[in-house]
């Protein structure tokens, strides 16, 4: 994984070496909206001083990695957009917590990649700055809303990217690109500097391609944050640790309802079921479960992710920062003008739904239900895992779909089916590839885990990986021209 420690090349010469990649392969799946090569050979000089002077054992698990941050992250000395044409000048005034974890373990912040504006959609197509293309087929897309983390990683253009996963942003991309991607439990890494979607559900996690590189980023961004209280008083442990534990003794629960759920593609099943094989093959306990509550989680997701979203995009207002609409009559019509410029439709779409079910007359028929709903659904976790340790499931059901496919607001929202129920119950989840369709398309499997039980979830993860042995790459990456 690092070419820097092992002194085949300085971390300078990795960063010009990155940057061509990105020059010859990102025109085509326009993976980064920003390139921040000032702060990415400053931390570069960092790294080469301390290994000139025999001190690599102070610069950190992620010394010389080229990593991209997604444009929700704020970090001084590059913008932070969220995508969107509300945000489109701001200038990072401070630096998230993760990205401040990440800079002190070594890694070489390369660039701010793509998203669904404000992280709000399930393609990259949303974005400002135009659609992310899918590195395995440039008519697709790579899921979203950490869409451009997924394909900088798949693309090979960079190792590691950040990304953050409010009901699958982080799984779902994983799944589209055949990348390892991993959302921890909620709060496992600090949300602090990082643009909120909605606070009871958002989580910030790494996407790598191996499961070693996401474990060792973990180590690197996990741990207690004065400025999030989420993250108070959780134990850290070292998430590398059980990788090479094999699955012998392992507890996994197959999601029976969930490979049965309407609109599971054939192949992705098939995907799945042959994941669970291998793991038992190689030792683990496998039973079937079911989540009764389950078929209720895209509805009560929604309304809860769409109220809190509504409640923290009112900040934006033409008033403190961001854009602002010029020549108004007054402030209503600065409000009114600001906010329909700046905000894209899928935006403006969950506000008003989030404005809606939380008014007065609305709140107890849909808010109060929802999170109502929430409780039994995180309960139905809590039972699984009363006896499990791992549960296997579908990431999405389907393989990725074409560019401009999904125009029905609502046929877009049940691309998430399978991966909003662990939002909703605040735990661990990783998506990884379990092979390719017919087609050449990846196929993902998810693997879920109880609260801050990521070191077994890795391990789950680490054994299938070996298992699996999957090494296809896809035709549009770095050194390859299709």
């Amino acid at each position: 994984m690092n070419k820097v420690l092992s002194k085949e090349m300085t971390a300078r010469e990795l960063v010009d070496a990155t940057y061509d990649a990105i020059k010859n392969t990102d025109t085509d799946i326009n993976a980064f909206v920003e390139l921040t090569p000032d702060l990415a050979y400053e931390a570069a000089d960092k790294v080469d001083a301390r290994i000139k002077a025999g001190q690599s054992d102070q610069i950190g698990p992620l010394a010389g990695v080229p990593i991209g941050i997604k444009d929700n992250m704020n970090m001084i000395g590059s913008k932070m957009t969220c995508c969107s044409n509300m945000l489109k000048e701001f200038e990072s005034v401070f630096t998230a917590t993760v990205v401040e974890k990440i800079l002190a373990a070594g890694a070489l912040p390369i660039g701010k990649t793509n998203m669904d504006e404000f992280a709000l959609g399930s393609s990259t197509e949303t974005s400002i700055f135009g659609p992310t293309k899918n590195p395995w087929d440039l008519d697709r897309v790579p899921g979203g809303s950490s869409g451009g983390s997924a394909a900088a990683v798949a693309a090979r253009m960079v190792p590691i990217s950040l990304g953050s996963d409010t009901g699958g942003s982080i799984r779902q991309p994983g799944a589209c690109t055949a990348t390892v991607a991993l959302k921890p439990t909620f709060g496992r890494v600090s949300r602090w500097g990082v643009a909120p979607v909605a606070g009871s559900l958002d989580q910030v996690g790494p996407i790598a391609n191996s499961v070693n590189e996401v474990a060792v980023t973990l180590n690197a961004i996990a741990g207690h944050d004065p400025h999030d209280a989420m993250t108070e008083g959780h134990d850290i442990v070292d998430f590398t640790s059980k990788l090479d534990a094999g699955a012998k003794g392992l507890r996994v629960a197959v999601a029976k309802d969930l490979l049965e759920a309407d609109g599971l593609d054939p192949q992705v099943k098939a995907g799945v079921e042959n994941a669970v094989s291998l793991l038992e093959a190689d030792g683990a306990k496998v039973g079937e479960i079911t989540l009764p509550h389950s078929e209720y989680a895209i509805s009560t997701y929604y309304v809860l992710m769409s109220a809190e979203a509504s409640s923290n995009l009112a900040r934006l207002d033409g008033i403190r920062y961001g854009a602002r609409a010029a020549d108004t009559d007054d402030v209503i019509d600065l409000y009114l003008r600001t906010r329909k410029d700046g905000f894209g439709p899928e935006t403006i779409r969950r506000i008003m739904v989030g404005t809606y079910v939380l008014s007065a007359d609305h709140y107890e028929d849909y808010y109060d239900r929802a999170m109502r709903a929430r409780t039994l659904i995180s309960q139905d976790f809590d039972k699984v895992f009363a006896d499990y340790d791992v549960i296997v499931a579908p990431t999405m059901p389907t393989t990725a779909f074409k560019l401009g496919e999904k125009q029905d607001p609502l046929t877009m929202y049940l691309s998430d089916t399978f991966t909003v129920p662990v939002n909703l119950a605040g735990i661990a989840a990783l998506s990884m590839p379990s092979g390719l369709s017919r087609d050449g398309l990846p196929l993902g499997v998810q693997l879920i885990g109880g609260h801050f039980d990521e070191a077994t979830l890795l391990q789950a993860a680490a054994a299938l990986e070996r298992s699996l042995a999957f090494d296809a790459l896809p035709a549009h990456r770095v050194g390859a021209r299709a």
